[in-house]
């Protein structure tokens, strides 16, 4: 296979611990700091581990054990400035930034990075951090159409000299930002990321994206969420389609047994009483939609220790067991894998001696043997 039609090999990205209490809601010891410091040193030690992103979570105020937050924003430009490669993705909720502001924000990091900031649209389950600050609180669907235009507006501001949208949310009357985002080879605009799994997420993946996040999935899970979401994007006549990012909480052993056991302790420790408040609001959330499939609306408790179903892909074993596993997700359309880590610094240097190597072995033994398909771009 030539290296014009051999697929792009898998991409990783790490949850960036900018919210205190680590990645699981447990009270096992997780070798993890929400600082700065702590997090500069980790950011440098993930792009010289194979990660190409870092996701810097968004959360205004405390809830179901995440008791501190840094800023998204703020965050990922220190950490965009500390490092020479790894893209920084700032969550950013709309209803709570106005999208000309977010997107003069953007373009000024994405020149003190050299091109390399990026934004992950969140549409927003909390309820409570709206409610606290004043702001409506829509009904589901309607985060969701507010995002849409919230993305629309992005991308116009970014990309046109004499701006204008006309929209429910939002509207622009010929507005001109200089500078624009860098110019980077096969970048139109810094990169959009959005998540979900509700019949509107998908919708907006497929219509307005770059990317779209699952959250953590079994094999037929998010193929269905794969299949739906290209779909979309066929249906909106998209040159482009979105690519595919995979959750997943990884816990990598040197024996199976080890690994197994991580995780009965993590569950077995679990913060009973954060994670059922979680589970509540969220389950309440995933459930108001008309179809009943939003995000976490079929998690069960244990799933939820890790708040973003990051059990359930599975990526808990042997280098070589995981290593199959994100293989398979490539298959099926993953082009990253969001990680997150009970010990992120240990973790990562774990990940990029032992398990990568593994991977673009049998990423190599993949692209040899099957076409270049929809999913593996």
């Amino acid at each position: 296979m030539s290296d014009e039609t051999r697929p792009a090999p898998l991409e990783f990205a790490y949850w960036v611990p900018n919210v205190s209490g680590g990645l699981v809601t447990s009270t096992i010891e997780q070798r993890t700091d929400w600082g700065y410091d702590y997090n500069k040193k980790l950011a440098q030690t993930a792009e010289n581990n194979g990660f190409s992103y870092a996701l810097s979570q968004v959360r205004y105020m405390a809830s179901y054990g995440a008791d501190h937050q840094h800023e998204s924003t703020s965050f990922s430009l220190a950490l965009l400035l500390a490092t020479e490669r790894l893209k920084v993705i700032a969550a950013v909720h709309p209803g709570l930034w106005q999208p000309g502001v977010l997107a003069k924000w953007v373009a000024t990091a994405d020149h003190l990075s050299k091109g390399r900031v990026a934004v992950n649209v969140v549409s927003g389950w909390f309820k409570q951090e709206f409610t606290a600050l004043g702001e409506p609180w829509l009904e589901h669907d309607e985060r969701y159409r507010r995002s849409a235009e919230f993305i629309q507006v992005l991308r116009e501001i970014w990309t046109s000299d004499h701006a204008n949208f006309s929209g429910d949310f939002y509207r622009l009357h010929d507005f001109d930002l200089k500078p624009k985002p860098v110019d980077v080879p096969d970048r139109p605009h810094p990169e959009i990321f959005q998540g979900g799994n509700s019949t509107a997420a998908r919708y907006n993946g497929g219509h307005y994206a770059d990317w779209y996040f699952s959250n953590g999935k079994d094999y037929d899970g998010f193929t269905e969420q794969v299949r739906e979401v290209l779909g979309h994007a066929k249906d909106a006549g998209r040159a482009t389609p979105p690519k595919f990012g995979l959750n997943g909480f990884l816990i990598a052993r040197d024996s199976e047994k080890e690994a197994r056991d991580t995780l009965r302790e993590i569950i077995a420790k679990a913060n009973k009483p954060a994670v059922q408040g979680f589970h509540d609001a969220v389950q309440q959330a995933g459930a108001s939609t008309g179809d009943k499939r939003g995000m976490w609306a079929d998690s069960t408790f244990e799933d939820l220790v890790q708040y973003n179903d990051g059990f359930r892909t599975q990526l808990i074993g042997t280098p070589e067991q995981i290593a199959d596993r994100a293989i398979e997700y490539k298959r099926r359309g993953a082009n990253l894998l969001l990680l997150g880590f009970l010990h992120f610094q240990e973790e990562i240097e774990y990940f990029g001696r032992h398990v990568l190597p593994i991977i673009r072995e049998k990423e190599a033994e993949l692209d040899e043997k099957q076409p270049v398909g929809a999913g593996t771009r």
